[in-house]
């Protein structure tokens, strides 16, 4: 019952994001549905994340890169005089930030605790410094992508990127296939075997796991997924900069998880929500909007240590703990009578 609950519960969180552009104004308009667009990449981007940290263990600040690295390709490969074909371009985007992610967690992965900490950070500035100081990729600028990439089928063209509308659904089309493949993913042997690393890596070594491996594995599909956040994100904005790969993109990515919940996919998602939403309803505020951000996420951390998923299931655990007591003391006279 709880994963039916479950999964009617994700389904109907999907439906009402893809319903938005058919609301009526003054929410179904054009800027809530860029609103909407941007939550649903950042909330891919903290999936993404949420894999490797909520249920692996590996706390990583250089997530960024990858979602960088998925958006230059698809800036570097896409053509000036006409648009590309999604159909190679998006594989082949996800495709480069799982190659780097391969590359990176293979050294990165020696590594662990703080230095782990510290190692990812180092490799995502370095990609930020490849992509702040090379000239293919625009320097300090960035680089703009002058034709969104085309789904086409002969001279059909079922799916029109450069329509609003057909845009935000594709996005929210790409935001459900992430989270069926990475709930499927948690309920393999792969995704068991990533909670208990989790929990006892030390165990899972001595009952005869490979957990290089399964964290290298968890590594590069997190990567890969952000990568499919990257070239979402150049396919809205037509624009890609340095900026995309600094540790500060990896550090709102994993505030959006601790504040959502750790070790939750709808977490990830909810973080997301609260994230970009406080961020665009603080700078309607003041210039330091900041601060009231900062102090938002830290009462949320000191009054539900589990984030906002697991404080709505404490209290309604809560709930259910004392709507049962009274029963159960009925239960406790009869006997004792």
């Amino acid at each position: 019952m709880t994963t039916r609950f479950r999964i009617l519960g994700w389904v109907v969180a999907l439906g009402v994001i893809a319903l938005l552009p058919l609301l009526p104004a003054p929410i179904g308009t054009p800027f809530h549905m860029e609103l909407g667009i941007r939550i649903i990449i950042l909330a891919i981007l903290a999936l993404s994340l949420q894999l490797l940290v909520g249920f692996t263990g590996l706390v990583s600040l250089g997530h960024a890169a990858f979602f960088a690295a998925a958006a230059y390709f698809v800036a570097v490969m896409a053509p000036q005089n006409g648009p590309a074909s999604g159909w190679w371009l998006l594989p082949a985007s996800v495709l480069c930030a799982a190659v780097l992610a391969l590359l990176i967690g293979m050294l990165v992965l020696r590594t662990k605790g703080i230095y782990f900490i510290m190692v990812t950070l180092a490799f995502a500035q370095l990609v930020y410094f490849v992509l702040h100081d090379f000239p293919l990729f625009g320097g300090s600028d960035g680089t703009y992508i002058y034709f969104r990439p085309e789904f086409a089928i002969g001279s059909w063209l079922p799916l029109d990127l450069g329509d609003a509308t057909h845009l935000y659904w594709f996005n929210v089309l790409m935001l459900g296939l992430t989270v069926l493949i990475l709930s499927l993913v948690l309920r393999s042997r792969l995704g068991h075997a990533l909670i208990g690393i989790k929990h006892n890596e030390q165990r899972m070594r001595a009952a005869g796991f490979r957990t290089d491996l399964y964290k290298l594995a968890s590594f590069v599909i997190a990567g890969a997924f952000a990568g499919l956040a990257g070239f979402l994100y150049a396919t809205q904005h037509g624009y890609v900069n340095p900026e995309m790969a600094s540790w500060h993109q990896s550090a709102n990515s994993l505030m959006m998880i601790i504040l959502g919940g750790l070790g939750s996919l709808p977490g990830a998602l909810i973080g997301a929500i609260t994230f970009v939403l406080l961020s665009e309803w603080f700078q309607a505020i003041t210039r330091q909007w900041q601060l009231l951000l900062g102090g938002f996420i830290i009462l949320v951390v000191a009054v539900m240590p589990n984030g906002l998923v697991g404080g709505l299931a404490s209290l309604r655990h809560g709930r259910a703990r004392k709507s049962a007591a009274p029963a159960a003391r009925g239960n406790t006279e009869e006997v004792s009578s």
